[in-house]
């Protein structure tokens, strides 16, 4: 974990960053444009081509599952050289 202005999460390369809100909290997932997302969690930056965000308010249940499964995804993108190489290479 690192923290500039915001805590960020990186195991060989970016996964996520928490973004703060008024009334929620923002998961920034990196590489999210490239991840499926069978389970439709992603609320946010769905024109982003590297990244996508999910939203998550208050006493809302939180689908742990679909996110863990991204979470593992974008790791394993991360150590198959990142998103800018497998984009290259497909």
């Amino acid at each position: 974990m690192k923290r500039t202005n915001r805590p960020y999460f990186v195991l060989q390369g970016n996964i996520c960053a928490l973004l703060a809100a008024k009334n929620h909290v923002n998961v920034f997932l990196y590489d999210g444009a490239i991840v499926p997302d069978p389970q439709g969690i992603i609320t946010g930056g769905h024109d982003n081509k590297t990244a996508r965000t999910v939203a998550f308010h208050q006493d809302e249940p939180i689908n742990a599952p679909a996110l863990t499964a991204m979470f593992k995804q974008i790791i394993a993108n991360n150590r198959a050289g990142g998103w800018r190489k497998l984009k290259r290479e497909s």
